[in-house]
């Protein structure tokens, strides 16, 4: 209204303190309200995460991959995945505190050699006894023939504990006598190569009608984690890098591992897979140098994640050591390795579905029995032989 005077009233104007403070309060809830949302989010995805880890491992994996890497990101999809699995073992903190576990379950049982005929290793097959953390399971660290349906048996077996704050972190191990088997990989039908260039995903047809297959485990990282190189026979998936721990197979010699600088690797090799750096290099541990710090996507985040991994080893020898368990990080994959003998070894794949070995039993024609070295493996057998997404190596009789 007019005053008495006939003039107008004029507005109070906010002072600009005032509306500073207004707008950061603004901006300040604004954020609690997006920070609120990301961690309910989060929460939801990793309860998510669980339910489906529990119901089925490989549609959870894939779910990963293929849902929530393309709409959020490789670097938050991770960091989900180590929230996940930080939870998971803790989760196993406990549940160890409560109900002691029982050694690994292997899928075939051990049975005396003195009834199979007579065959030597060239590897040491003494019992495991420096990773003694704990009382010793029955078998742990006591190395016992697999055999694939014949008194023949050029792999052995066993399980360690690596980790001293890690009782349940159980290491499976196999040996492998190069001096009477060959490898050979495949590059799956979408990794590594992509769609573009995809391999053939399963064993070879010759390979599989010459019934001397013996066994095949997984391979490397997807082309998204990394693009590390993988050449099989002449064909090339992804480019070789450099700076990375390298597997070399060759045609009449036994395989390396070794830190690929661009030299040369010599005549008649077969097959090149890359996976990130090494883990051990000469016998020594390598998983604290600068490398596993500069690599691509956040793979600082991955080496404290403490998940199922895999690894190869190299024993001075030229044989060939997997490894592969549960709450795991590359120090203790590597010293799971290094205590059953390699000299130089490398990080495979990593997470539950990935994670296969798989041991094959021939029955004539070309037709296998298969099974996972353990029971909470997952059974890629049908997959070798009929295709597979992912790369792998599999073994076969000379």
């Amino acid at each position: 209204m007019p005053s008495k005077s006939g003039a107008k009233t004029k507005a109070k104007k906010t002072p600009k303190r005032v509306k500073s403070a207004q707008a950061t309060g603004i901006l300040t809830h604004r954020i609690s309200v997006f920070a609120t949302g990301f961690l309910a989010a989060a929460i939801f995805i990793i309860a998510l995460s669980f339910v489906l880890v529990r119901i089925n491992q490989t549609f959870a994996a894939n779910f990963a991959d293929n849902v929530l890497r393309p709409v959020i990101g490789n670097t938050a999809t991770i960091k989900i995945e180590s929230l996940f699995f930080g939870v998971e073992d803790n989760v196993n903190k406990v549940k160890y505190a409560l109900v002691k576990p029982t050694p690994v379950l292997f899928t075939q049982v051990s049975r005396e050699k003195s009834i199979y005929a007579d065959y030597s290793n060239s590897f040491s097959l003494n019992r495991i006894t420096s990773l003694s953390y704990f009382s010793l399971f029955p078998g742990e660290g006591q190395w016992s023939p697999i055999y694939n349906g014949s008194s023949e048996a050029y792999m052995e077996k066993t399980f360690v504990r690596p980790d001293p704050q890690r009782p349940y972190a159980v290491v499976s191990l196999v040996k492998m006598d190069m001096s009477h088997l060959s490898i050979n990989a495949v590059a799956g039908t979408r990794e590594p190569g992509g769609t573009q260039n995809p391999g053939p995903g399963k064993v070879p047809e010759v390979v599989q009608k010459s019934n001397d297959l013996v066994a095949a485990f997984n391979g490397g990282f997807q082309q998204k984690d990394g693009h590390y190189g993988m050449i099989v026979n002449g064909k090339t998936y992804l480019p070789l890098k450099k700076g990375l721990a390298t597997l070399v197979i060759y045609n009449g010699y036994k395989p390396q591992i070794v830190d690929y600088e661009g030299q040369s690797l010599g005549q008649n090799v077969v097959t090149i897979r890359q996976n990130g750096p090494m883990l051990l290099e000469n016998g020594q541990d390598v998983t604290s140098s600068s490398a596993w710090n500069m690599q691509t996507w956040g793979l600082t985040i991955t080496n404290s994640m403490y998940t199922w991994r895999s690894g190869i080893g190299v024993t001075k020898n030229g044989n060939l050591i997997y490894a592969v368990g549960p709450s795991l990080v590359p120090e203790t994959l590597a010293a799971a390795l290094k205590a059953a003998g390699a000299v130089d070894a490398m990080q495979l794949d990593i997470n539950p579905v990935w994670v296969r070995f798989v041991v094959f039993t021939p029955l004539g024609n070309g037709q296998y029995n298969y099974y996972p070295l353990t029971k909470d493996m997952t059974n890629g057998g049908y997959q070798d032989l009929t295709g597979y997404q992912k790369d792998f190596f599999y073994l076969i009789k000379k």
